[in-house]
């Protein structure tokens, strides 16, 4: 990565990522690509698929520089090795010169095998339970050991330091400033006053003993969920395979259960039901965090923009965001903050 105080410093982080570089980073690894390079969908870092002249297709992903330590990365290639070995389908990096971790013309880069898949059909309730089972098997490893260098999905990093930080950089424009900080403090208030989030206990009841924090795959919508039909390879095994750990944080369960949740109150609570049901077929479900959902989908809220306006440099995000940061893009942000304040306040969903 080239010094950003030098004068022909690159305008964003992955600007000297030519495909060349692309080519010669997989060589320097041993593994040697026919020429054929397809970029995939990521935009935090950058993915492409490659073709080798010997083997099977790969894939490479090349990370952004200094949003995770090594010592982040290869604890998520860690967890994502313990996965495997407990033969849970997750998409894993390669060992390669001694290493899941190598690096080449100042990027740190992993190399993974290419897998295929289609969506999952989220309104099979079967689909739904088959996704709940493995989900609760991600989560029983995850919860043999806490992370130590990888954070934590918090209030004060999702929330709080995304709010200032929009603030802070006047990326909210004038006219709609003052009613998005109006409705982001009242949201972050009402997710404050939750016990989970302030490690308030009550003496008995409900609160009376705190929420448990595990290692979660932290992303977990169905972008990151591929469904492998069944007259597949038996290599490859039929049924959900999960992919990018990149986001891999410690919190609650539930943060793995909610984001595959889509339509009205009652279409998510037949999808819910359906995934625990699955779920309990491997692990006990803790039914308090069902009223962290909304909250979590809150803070998710209030995080999403704040990424978005940090990765602005970055000419992939104008091009596939053409919406952001215009004062409708802001009026909607807060009209969502103020539904998402109704929800929080309503019963939890039921399961």
């Amino acid at each position: 990565m080239h010094s950003t105080s030098t004068p022909h410093a690159p305008v964003h982080a992955f600007e000297a990522l030519t495909p060349d570089l692309v080519m010669d980073a997989l060589a320097s690894v041993g593994l040697y690509g026919d020429g054929r390079q397809l970029a995939l969908s990521s935009y935090e870092n950058r993915v492409y698929q490659l073709h080798l002249e010997d083997g099977p297709a790969v894939v490479a992903k090349f990370y952004r520089p200094e949003r995770w330590s090594e010592a982040q990365i290869l604890e998520e290639h860690a967890f994502a090795a313990e996965l495997m070995a407990a033969e849970i389908p997750v998409v894993g990096p390669l060992t390669l010169n001694g290493s899941t971790l190598n690096h080449f013309g100042g990027f740190a880069f992993s190399v993974s095998p290419s897998r295929g898949g289609r969506p999952p059909e989220l309104d099979d309730p079967d689909v739904l339970e088959w996704i709940g089972r493995f989900l609760a098997r991600i989560h029983a490893v995850g919860a043999a050991k806490p992370f130590v260098h990888r954070p934590a999905l918090d209030l004060q990093s999702f929330g709080i330091d995304s709010r200032t930080w929009l603030l802070g950089h006047d990326k909210v424009p004038l006219d709609v400033q003052s009613a998005w900080a109006k409705a982001s403090q009242d949201a972050i208030d009402l997710i404050a006053a939750h016990a989970y989030f302030t490690g308030a206990r009550g003496q008995n009841g409900f609160e009376s003993a705190p929420i448990r924090t595990l290692r979660l795959h932290g992303d977990c919508h169905p972008g990151n969920i591929l469904w492998t039909p069944l007259d597949v390879p038996a290599s490859a095994g039929p049924g959900p395979h999960f992919v990018d750990l990149d986001d891999a944080r410690s919190g609650p369960a539930v943060q793995d259960l909610w984001m595959p949740l889509s339509g009205d109150r009652a279409q998510r609570t037949r999808q819910l039901g359906a995934l625990v049901d699955g779920y309990e077929q491997f692990r006990e479900f803790d039914r308090r965090e069902l009223a962290l959902i909304e909250p979590l989908r809150t803070l998710r809220l209030v995080h999403y923009s704040a990424w978005l306006a940090r990765r602005w440099h970055d000419p992939t995000f104008p091009i596939n965001f053409p919406w952001f940061g215009s004062s409708d893009y802001w009026q909607g942000q807060v009209q969502m903050l103020e539904e998402q304040m109704e929800a929080m306040q309503e019963e939890p969903l039921i399961v």
